[in-house]
């Protein structure tokens, strides 16, 4: 199995008068086309963890690689640039851009990247808004979907660049039942259509179990890693 991520030890302690460990000596390997869930109470260190694995906070020890490259030898703007070639996020509130439609919202991670003219960039924008059920709705700002459109609108931005992982932080948290079937659905779909690998950190009992795989946390300790029955070794 490719591994898309290898974590060795992570620990991160947030430096204060009173030191507190977000994240204490987690090692892990996540491969490809896995769908993993990380649960764990209130405060366990979901989160602190999900943002070492996508390089949105550094660890204060351990090693990290992505893809086999050791995230530690980079610099911030390395750091930078591989988390945006190939690492998608989806947030449990969605972080849309309010004064632009969303065909521009799903456009900027690649106007960023700077790969694709103007015209591949509207087209593959338009062809993940279409493929997540938004074509009726490119011109469209924000405010004027409701909560379940616009989650689907931050998957279709995460998937923009095409990157292995993605990453999604209590991405039906905000959502009711209807629009959270729907984009755990979207989410089980880029694993077992899309060849991706999702790592989704959830409180949500029914869609952890539903998972390949789940991590469960306390204290920042991973107390549990269960494969699913049906899923592959």
């Amino acid at each position: 199995m490719t591994w898309r991520i290898e974590a060795d030890h992570l620990t991160r302690v947030l430096p204060a008068t009173v030191p507190v460990t977000l994240v204490r000596d987690v090692s892990l390997t996540v491969g490809e086309r896995e769908f993993i869930a990380i649960t764990g109470p209130s405060g366990s260190g979901k989160s602190s963890l999900l943002y070492l694995l996508g390089l949105l906070d550094r660890p204060t020890s351990g090693t990290l690689r992505i893809d086999g490259r050791d995230t530690s030898t980079l610099d911030d703007r390395a750091l930078a640039r591989l988390r945006l070639e190939m690492l998608g996020f989806v947030f449990q509130f969605h972080f849309l851009l309010p004064e632009f439609t969303i065909l521009r919202n799903v456009e900027l991670p690649m106007r960023k990247a700077g790969r694709l003219s103007a015209a591949a960039m509207h087209d593959r924008a338009a062809a993940l808004l279409e493929e997540l059920g938004l074509a009726g709705h490119l011109d469209k700002r924000p405010d004027q979907l409701s909560g379940g459109q616009r989650q689907r609108v931050a998957v279709a931005r995460a998937l923009a660049n095409d990157p292995h992982v993605v990453l999604a932080d209590e991405p039906t948290g905000s959502l009711d039942s209807k629009n959270s079937e729907q984009v755990f659905q979207i989410l089980r779909g880029l694993v077992h259509k899309g060849g991706k690998t999702v790592v989704a950190v959830t409180h949500d009992m029914e869609f952890a179990a539903r998972a390949d795989r789940r991590l469960h946390l306390v204290d920042g300790t991973v107390m549990s890693d269960e494969r699913a029955a049906a899923s592959p070794a």
